[in-house]
């Protein structure tokens, strides 16, 4: 698995990086400039079952690491190349969604400025673009794509375990950390799952080698 990751490395970060300046240019207009009513998202019952917990913020960031592992695991150009269109296609879904159905989550139930590191993000990802969760979608997708490649390679059952506890947590920090509410989490993984399942299926090629068969 290791030199997956090593292969093609300089172009994976770079290609990483330019993918997510593109996707946030799009996404803050969409936030700042939306041009329908805004939807406030309504809390259900089960947001009250998740407790605020500060600490999971570091859960919430670690999604800009834990979204190049798939990418990391791939072997040619192409493959890059295809894996970024369809995670093209998932942001795309979802900034066309904020376009024409903008929406926020309510005001948070305690004063989350107080806490370090939450200033900040509210200044970078404000309370808008809130359903569905691109936050859960993205990460969802990812993981269904991680989670075919160990398959694929053939790695310890423990390391797919790891793969679907990250993608819960992460899942759960949104709405721990108050970013979301438990709808837009639903519908983030709901979207996320669809795209991921329409491109293993239709590029069901990419990953593989003749040693992995």
């Amino acid at each position: 698995m290791r030199d997956r990751f090593w292969y093609l490395l300089p172009l994976k970060v770079v290609g990483i990086s330019g993918f997510m300046w593109l996707f946030f240019i799009g996404y803050f207009h969409t936030l700042r400039s939306p041009q329908y009513p805004v939807f406030e998202m309504p809390r259900t019952s089960l947001d009250a079952w998740v407790p605020f917990q500060p600490e999971a913020l570091l859960v919430y960031g670690s999604l800009w690491l834990y979204v190049g592992i798939a990418p990391g695991l791939l072997l040619r150009v192409r493959e890059l190349v295809v894996y970024g269109l369809w995670a093209g296609a998932l942001c795309s879904c979802g900034l066309l969604i904020f376009h024409f159905w903008p929406t926020a989550v309510p005001a948070p139930d305690v004063d989350v400025q107080t806490y370090p590191g939450f200033a900040l993000l509210q200044g970078v990802d404000a309370s808008g673009n809130a359903c569905p969760s691109l936050h859960v979608a993205t990460a969802v997708f990812n993981a269904i794509w991680v989670d075919r490649l160990l398959r694929t390679i053939r790695t310890p059952d423990p390391l797919r375990w790891a793969n679907w506890l990250w993608v819960l947590a992460i899942t759960w920090s949104t709405v721990a950390i108050r970013q979301h509410v438990v709808l837009d989490a639903i519908a983030g993984a709901a979207l996320g799952t669809a795209i991921a399942t329409a491109s293993v299926w239709l590029s069901p090629w990419i990953g593989r080698r003749a040693s992995d068969s």
